[in-house]
């Protein structure tokens, strides 16, 4: 697994060492990360959410005061002035530091991971416990951005998706992140935002069907998550237990 804890601050782009082409920038307020041609995407993005094809990931900066009646419009708004294609950008929002953003890949056979997190804890919460809930969106929390270079069915897609968010959990509760609420271990945050981006690359020789823990691709993908999520906090002052 090749990490690199933090972004420079300057505009040179990251380019990944197991997906050629693929580039993550730092922008004043944002990450751009680039894909070299059209993906499929699975994401709960505020703007290209759910499954569609894009070529670009816009990770905004939000400060936490954020007034937050109308994100999609204010993405979009965004999106047409730095002159993204607003079919083909996928856009989260966060109010987490970009400083503390966490990169780490893995190169394998028959797929290559990257993912890209920024990870806060403020309003850790847990699922399936009872706590206050609100209505209106805020900005993600923690954002995980996870390219895989493979070819995969939709089924494997989600299965992807699972297995990340098994993996940030994992890390949160081994950093001994609290409900802010009710004090049990969190397993998330009440704004959390994850895109999936697939290559569907036909240089590979097999289709992945499954993408669980069992799995070499799920098992990558759950070390590049929780490893960024634990480095991304630890960035912010989180250690662990």
């Amino acid at each position: 697994m090749m990490t690199t804890p933090f972004l420079n601050g300057d505009n040179n782009p990251y380019n990944s060492l197991v997906w050629p082409g693929l580039t993550l920038t730092r922008q004043e307020r944002h990450l751009l990360l680039q894909s070299p041609s059209p993906i499929d995407s699975l994401s709960s993005s505020i703007h290209g959410g759910g499954m569609s094809k894009i070529d670009r990931i816009a990770n905004i900066y939000v400060d936490r005061f954020y007034e937050c009646s109308h994100p999609e419009k204010d993405v979009e708004k965004l999106f047409q002035e730095w002159g993204y294609p607003l079919e083909s950008t996928a856009g989260l929002l966060t109010a987490v530091r970009l400083a503390y953003t966490s990169v780490s890949e893995e190169d394998g056979e028959d797929a290559s991971v990257f993912c890209c997190t920024t990870a806060g804890v403020s309003n850790g919460a847990r699922a399936g416990s009872e706590r206050t809930t609100f209505p209106v969106y805020q900005p993600g929390t923690i954002n995980i951005m996870l390219m895989i270079d493979a070819r995969m069915t939709q089924a494997a897609m989600v299965n992807a998706v699972i297995t990340a968010v098994e993996a940030k959990t994992a890390a949160l509760a081994d950093l001994g992140i609290r409900d802010a609420e009710n004090g049990l271990v969190a397993t998330g945050t009440t704004t959390d935002a994850i895109v999936l981006g697939v290559s569907q690359s036909a240089t590979y020789p097999i289709q992945h069907r499954y993408c669980g823990t069992a799995t070499d691709l799920g098992a990558a993908i759950g070390r590049v998550v929780y490893g960024t999520v634990i480095e991304s906090l630890g960035a912010a002052g989180v250690s662990k237990l």
